[in-house]
Protein backbone atom coordinates (compact mmCIF):
# COMPACT_ATOMS: atom_id res chain seq x y z
CA UNK A 1 0.00 0.00 0.00
CA UNK A 2 2.53 2.05 1.18
CA UNK A 3 4.55 2.05 -2.68
CA UNK A 4 0.96 1.99 -4.49
CA UNK A 5 0.32 5.56 -2.60
CA UNK A 6 2.74 7.10 -4.37
CA UNK A 7 1.18 6.33 -7.89
CA UNK A 8 -2.16 5.65 -7.94
CA UNK A 9 -3.38 9.34 -7.22
CA UNK A 10 -1.67 10.11 -10.62
CA UNK A 11 -2.26 6.91 -12.50
CA UNK A 12 -6.20 7.75 -11.73
CA UNK A 13 -5.81 10.79 -12.35
CA UNK A 14 -3.57 10.69 -16.29
CA UNK A 15 -6.38 7.55 -17.19
CA UNK A 16 -9.40 9.70 -16.04
CA UNK A 17 -8.36 13.50 -17.81
CA UNK A 18 -10.88 12.90 -20.59
CA UNK A 19 -14.51 12.26 -19.43
CA UNK A 20 -17.37 12.69 -21.75
CA UNK A 21 -20.21 15.01 -19.87
CA UNK A 22 -22.23 11.55 -18.34
CA UNK A 23 -18.79 9.78 -16.85
CA UNK A 24 -17.64 13.85 -15.66
CA UNK A 25 -19.58 13.16 -12.39
CA UNK A 26 -18.53 9.31 -11.56
CA UNK A 27 -14.97 10.30 -12.27
CA UNK A 28 -14.70 13.60 -9.98
CA UNK A 29 -16.15 10.70 -7.32
CA UNK A 30 -13.43 8.03 -8.45
CA UNK A 31 -10.77 10.63 -7.65
CA UNK A 32 -12.00 11.94 -4.43
CA UNK A 33 -12.67 8.87 -3.09
CA UNK A 34 -9.40 7.15 -3.72
CA UNK A 35 -7.14 10.62 -2.60
CA UNK A 36 -9.10 10.46 0.12
CA UNK A 37 -8.20 6.76 0.80
CA UNK A 38 -4.48 7.70 -0.23
CA UNK A 39 -4.07 10.42 2.31
CA UNK A 40 -5.41 8.90 4.71
CA UNK A 41 -2.65 6.19 4.61
CA UNK A 42 -0.27 8.12 4.11
CA UNK A 43 -1.33 10.31 7.04
CA UNK A 44 -1.58 7.43 9.35
CA UNK A 45 2.11 6.14 9.14
CA UNK A 46 3.08 9.41 10.70
CA UNK A 47 5.49 8.47 14.04
CA UNK A 48 3.72 11.59 16.18
CA UNK A 49 -0.16 12.92 15.80
CA UNK A 50 -1.93 15.51 17.02
CA UNK A 51 -5.47 15.98 17.54
CA UNK A 52 -5.53 17.77 14.29
CA UNK A 53 -3.97 15.11 12.44
CA UNK A 54 -6.64 13.03 13.93
CA UNK A 55 -9.18 15.12 13.15
CA UNK A 56 -7.83 15.05 9.26
CA UNK A 57 -7.37 11.04 9.03
CA UNK A 58 -11.59 11.27 10.56
CA UNK A 59 -12.41 13.40 7.60
CA UNK A 60 -10.53 11.43 5.12
CA UNK A 61 -12.39 8.38 6.34
CA UNK A 62 -15.56 9.82 6.23
CA UNK A 63 -14.85 11.21 2.63
CA UNK A 64 -13.91 7.95 2.10
CA UNK A 65 -17.10 6.14 3.23
CA UNK A 66 -19.37 8.93 1.47
CA UNK A 67 -17.99 8.12 -1.86
CA UNK A 68 -17.16 4.44 -1.85
CA UNK A 69 -20.50 3.24 -3.11
CA UNK A 70 -19.30 4.06 -7.16
CA UNK A 71 -16.82 1.15 -6.58
CA UNK A 72 -19.61 -0.97 -4.84
CA UNK A 73 -19.95 -3.18 -8.17
CA UNK A 74 -16.13 -3.93 -8.80
CA UNK A 75 -15.95 -5.34 -5.39
CA UNK A 76 -18.40 -8.15 -5.91
CA UNK A 77 -18.01 -11.84 -3.71
CA UNK A 78 -18.30 -15.12 -5.57
CA UNK A 79 -21.08 -15.74 -3.70
CA UNK A 80 -22.88 -12.40 -4.73
CA UNK A 81 -22.16 -13.29 -7.90
CA UNK A 82 -23.19 -17.10 -8.46
CA UNK A 83 -26.62 -15.32 -7.01
CA UNK A 84 -27.13 -12.85 -9.23
CA UNK A 85 -26.67 -15.00 -11.94
CA UNK A 86 -28.82 -17.79 -10.78
CA UNK A 87 -31.88 -14.65 -10.04
CA UNK A 88 -30.79 -13.76 -13.59
CA UNK A 89 -31.62 -17.22 -15.05
CA UNK A 90 -34.65 -17.28 -13.11
CA UNK A 91 -35.63 -14.25 -14.80
CA UNK A 92 -34.74 -15.26 -18.43
CA UNK A 93 -36.99 -18.65 -17.62
CA UNK A 94 -39.48 -16.31 -16.51
CA UNK A 95 -39.96 -14.12 -20.00
CA UNK A 96 -39.63 -17.26 -21.91
CA UNK A 97 -42.79 -18.52 -20.45
CA UNK A 98 -44.18 -15.20 -20.55
CA UNK A 99 -43.78 -15.27 -24.09
CA UNK A 100 -44.45 -19.07 -24.78
CA UNK A 101 -47.84 -18.17 -23.39
CA UNK A 102 -48.96 -14.80 -25.49
CA UNK A 103 -51.09 -15.22 -28.36
CA UNK A 104 -51.50 -13.40 -31.55
CA UNK A 105 -48.83 -12.19 -34.20
CA UNK A 106 -46.16 -9.48 -32.63
CA UNK A 107 -44.41 -7.13 -34.97
CA UNK A 108 -40.41 -7.26 -35.41
CA UNK A 109 -40.45 -3.35 -34.23
CA UNK A 110 -42.22 -3.99 -30.79
CA UNK A 111 -40.65 -7.60 -30.50
CA UNK A 112 -37.70 -5.37 -30.62
CA UNK A 113 -38.53 -3.15 -28.15
CA UNK A 114 -39.65 -5.77 -25.48
CA UNK A 115 -36.23 -7.14 -26.01
CA UNK A 116 -34.59 -3.53 -24.90
CA UNK A 117 -36.93 -3.76 -22.20
CA UNK A 118 -35.85 -7.43 -20.82
CA UNK A 119 -32.39 -6.30 -21.37
CA UNK A 120 -33.24 -3.53 -19.23
CA UNK A 121 -34.83 -5.21 -16.77
CA UNK A 122 -32.05 -8.21 -16.12
CA UNK A 123 -29.18 -5.43 -15.94
CA UNK A 124 -30.91 -3.16 -13.62
CA UNK A 125 -31.78 -6.81 -11.16
CA UNK A 126 -28.55 -7.85 -11.41
CA UNK A 127 -26.95 -4.07 -10.56
CA UNK A 128 -29.58 -3.88 -7.58
CA UNK A 129 -28.50 -7.06 -6.11
CA UNK A 130 -25.19 -6.30 -6.20
CA UNK A 131 -25.73 -3.20 -4.98
CA UNK A 132 -27.12 -4.67 -2.03
CA UNK A 133 -25.01 -7.35 -1.07
CA UNK A 134 -21.70 -5.80 -1.45
CA UNK A 135 -19.91 -3.64 1.11
CA UNK A 136 -16.18 -2.58 2.21
CA UNK A 137 -17.43 -4.58 5.28
CA UNK A 138 -14.21 -6.70 5.39
CA UNK A 139 -11.15 -6.75 7.83
CA UNK A 140 -8.71 -4.19 6.64
CA UNK A 141 -11.30 -1.35 5.97
CA UNK A 142 -12.86 -2.09 9.37
CA UNK A 143 -9.53 -1.46 10.96
CA UNK A 144 -9.19 1.74 9.85
CA UNK A 145 -12.48 3.15 12.18
CA UNK A 146 -10.25 2.23 14.79
CA UNK A 147 -7.36 4.21 14.47
CA UNK A 148 -7.86 7.36 16.09
CA UNK A 149 -8.89 5.70 19.07
CA UNK A 150 -5.76 3.31 19.33
CA UNK A 151 -3.66 6.37 18.92
CA UNK A 152 -4.86 8.08 21.33
CA UNK A 153 -4.92 5.25 23.96
CA UNK A 154 -1.52 3.61 22.65
CA UNK A 155 0.21 6.41 20.66
CA UNK A 156 1.64 6.19 17.13
CA UNK A 157 0.67 2.71 15.40
CA UNK A 158 4.17 2.70 13.19
CA UNK A 159 5.52 1.18 15.99
CA UNK A 160 3.03 -2.53 15.88
CA UNK A 161 4.42 -3.10 11.84
CA UNK A 162 4.06 -6.28 10.76
CA UNK A 163 6.12 -5.59 7.76
CA UNK A 164 9.38 -7.45 9.78
CA UNK A 165 7.64 -10.15 10.14
CA UNK A 166 5.86 -10.34 6.95
CA UNK A 167 9.72 -10.21 5.34
CA UNK A 168 10.55 -12.98 8.21
CA UNK A 169 7.97 -15.28 6.61
CA UNK A 170 9.37 -14.60 3.46
CA UNK A 171 13.22 -15.12 3.60
CA UNK A 172 13.15 -17.58 6.41
CA UNK A 173 10.16 -20.07 5.60
CA UNK A 174 9.10 -20.12 2.15
CA UNK A 175 12.65 -20.15 0.31
CA UNK A 176 13.80 -22.88 3.49
CA UNK A 177 10.35 -24.81 2.80
CA UNK A 178 10.89 -24.74 -1.36
CA UNK A 179 14.63 -25.91 -0.67
CA UNK A 180 13.41 -28.58 1.45
CA UNK A 181 11.76 -31.94 0.13
CA UNK A 182 8.77 -31.67 2.11
CA UNK A 183 9.25 -34.63 4.32
CA UNK A 184 9.65 -33.31 7.71
CA UNK A 185 9.62 -29.54 6.34
CA UNK A 186 9.97 -27.97 10.01
CA UNK A 187 13.40 -29.89 10.43
CA UNK A 188 14.40 -29.09 7.10
CA UNK A 189 13.06 -25.28 7.82
CA UNK A 190 15.50 -24.53 11.11
CA UNK A 191 17.96 -26.61 9.68
CA UNK A 192 18.28 -24.43 6.71
CA UNK A 193 17.63 -21.09 8.59
CA UNK A 194 20.84 -22.10 10.86
CA UNK A 195 23.06 -23.09 8.21
CA UNK A 196 22.46 -19.38 6.29
CA UNK A 197 22.47 -17.47 9.79
CA UNK A 198 25.76 -19.27 10.28
CA UNK A 199 27.87 -18.67 7.03
CA UNK A 200 26.30 -14.92 6.84
CA UNK A 201 28.03 -14.67 10.22
CA UNK A 202 31.20 -16.17 9.33
CA UNK A 203 30.88 -13.54 5.86
CA UNK A 204 30.70 -10.42 7.57
CA UNK A 205 33.31 -11.67 10.53
CA UNK A 206 35.35 -11.98 7.31
CA UNK A 207 34.63 -8.89 5.85
CA UNK A 208 35.54 -6.94 8.98
CA UNK A 209 38.91 -9.02 9.13
CA UNK A 210 39.62 -8.00 5.28
CA UNK A 211 38.71 -4.27 6.69
CA UNK A 212 40.57 -3.88 9.63
CA UNK A 213 44.34 -2.46 9.13
CA UNK A 214 45.93 -4.68 11.55
CA UNK A 215 45.02 -8.01 9.70
CA UNK A 216 46.43 -6.53 6.02
CA UNK A 217 49.06 -4.29 7.02
CA UNK A 218 51.61 -6.10 9.18
CA UNK A 219 54.29 -3.85 11.04
CA UNK A 220 57.96 -4.40 9.80
CA UNK A 221 57.29 -6.24 6.43
CA UNK A 222 56.70 -4.59 2.88
CA UNK A 223 54.06 -4.53 0.39
CA UNK A 224 53.95 -8.38 -0.85
CA UNK A 225 53.41 -9.97 2.67
CA UNK A 226 50.73 -7.64 3.87
CA UNK A 227 49.28 -8.84 0.33
CA UNK A 228 49.02 -12.22 1.09
CA UNK A 229 46.17 -12.44 4.31
CA UNK A 230 44.31 -10.26 1.93
CA UNK A 231 44.04 -12.78 -0.94
CA UNK A 232 43.20 -15.62 1.57
CA UNK A 233 40.47 -14.08 3.05
CA UNK A 234 39.20 -12.59 -0.41
CA UNK A 235 39.48 -16.54 -1.12
CA UNK A 236 37.61 -17.34 2.03
CA UNK A 237 34.82 -14.49 1.21
CA UNK A 238 34.25 -15.85 -2.61
CA UNK A 239 34.15 -19.70 -0.64
CA UNK A 240 31.36 -18.32 1.87
CA UNK A 241 29.57 -16.74 -0.54
CA UNK A 242 29.30 -19.22 -2.61
CA UNK A 243 28.28 -22.07 0.28
CA UNK A 244 25.59 -19.17 1.03
CA UNK A 245 24.23 -19.34 -2.74
CA UNK A 246 24.03 -23.11 -2.86
CA UNK A 247 22.96 -23.81 0.88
Amino acid sequence: MRNLSQYISAVLASALRNPDSSQHHDFQIALKCVTALVDLSLMAQYRSHTPHTLSYLERYLLTFHQRKDLFLEFHTWKATRAEANREDRELQELIANKRAHEIGHTSAAKLRRQADQERLQRVYQQADLIRRENHFNFIKMHYYSHFSSHVRRFGSISMYSTEIGELAHKDQIKESYRRSNKNEAARQILSYYGRQHALGMRLQTLDVLLKAENVVAIEGTGRETAAAPRRILKGWMKNVSTLTELC
